[in-house]
């Protein structure tokens, strides 16, 4: 076990979420409870899952919340993908999300080698 918070991916991932729902208060309110709702279901799971893997006693168990973390931030890329096919998110929007998206999603991709190497 080990403290999350911590961790640099962590932070990252948690930082991303008011990030993520400043955006999508502009999406319409016919989306509430589809797109709006799933993309920040989405990216919640990111900081969820990594915070529940530290809470696990085994190095596989951790790798394998991480790999559903790394899941979710690929949700998320389509998620936002989505959005701005469908105009809900400017090219500046985009880009700042989907940035941020692929900055943790290579962290996780880090973290999950390192782990695996310590087996």
């Amino acid at each position: 076990m080990q403290d999350f918070k911590k961790l640099l991916v962590w932070q990252k991932a948690f930082e991303f979420v008011p990030v993520c729902y400043k955006h999508t208060a502009s999406f319409p309110p016919d989306e509430r409870y589809i797109l709006t709702s799933q993309l920040k279901r989405a990216v919640l799971s990111i900081s969820n899952n990594i915070a529940e893997g530290c809470g696990r006693f085994s190095q596989n168990d951790l790798a394998h919340f991480l790999q559903i973390a790394l899941g979710s931030t690929t949700e998320v890329e389509n998620l936002i993908l989505v959005a701005q096919a469908l105009g809900y998110l400017n090219d500046d929007a985009f880009d700042q999300l989907n940035t941020l998206n692929m900055e943790i999603r290579k962290m996780l991709i880090s973290l999950i080698y390192k782990i695996r190497e310590l087996k």
